[in-house]
């Protein structure tokens, strides 16, 4: 009888905006199905995602409304294979040897969707990056 290789296990942080990671946890959910573990946490806890977030999700065929953002914890970091920061490294707790990605994400000029689709469609192209990196292979658009 064998045993499954457990799933690699990825944590999007982003402790000043927590639907960046929430995006890119969406994506990675989305295009690698159950091939890997993803989590994703920001500093401060929210009742939701921002709205703009979600509906520029839902304009790619990804549905993120019932995401509550989680608050960062040590726990969370040290249990994951793959930490990444995006745009806050520097407040995020570090662990030897685990690896560390950090995604600089430039900030939206508004807070509307208009200004949540350049960042959305840069977190799908890294997301599918890293997908191709790992040799996992991505669902289709």
């Amino acid at each position: 009888m064998s045993t499954a290789a457990p799933r690699p296990s990825v944590l999007f942080v982003c402790v000043h905006n927590a639907g960046r990671s929430q995006m890119g946890a969406a994506f990675l959910t989305h295009l690698a199905g159950d091939a890997v573990e993803v989590r994703s946490a920001g500093s401060a806890p929210a009742d939701a995602v921002n709205p703009a977030v979600v509906e520029a999700m839902k304009e790619v065929g990804v549905d993120i409304s019932a995401e509550t953002p989680k608050i960062l914890t040590t726990e969370a970091v040290r249990t994951s294979d793959v930490v990444i920061t995006m745009g806050c490294g520097d407040t995020c707790p570090v662990f030897p040897g685990k690896r560390y990605l950090d995604w600089q994400l430039d900030d939206p000029a508004g807070q509307g969707v208009d200004a949540v689709r350049p960042i959305r469609d840069e977190i799908e192209r890294r997301v599918r990056a890293l997908l191709a990196e790992c040799g996992i292979p991505a669902a289709s658009a």
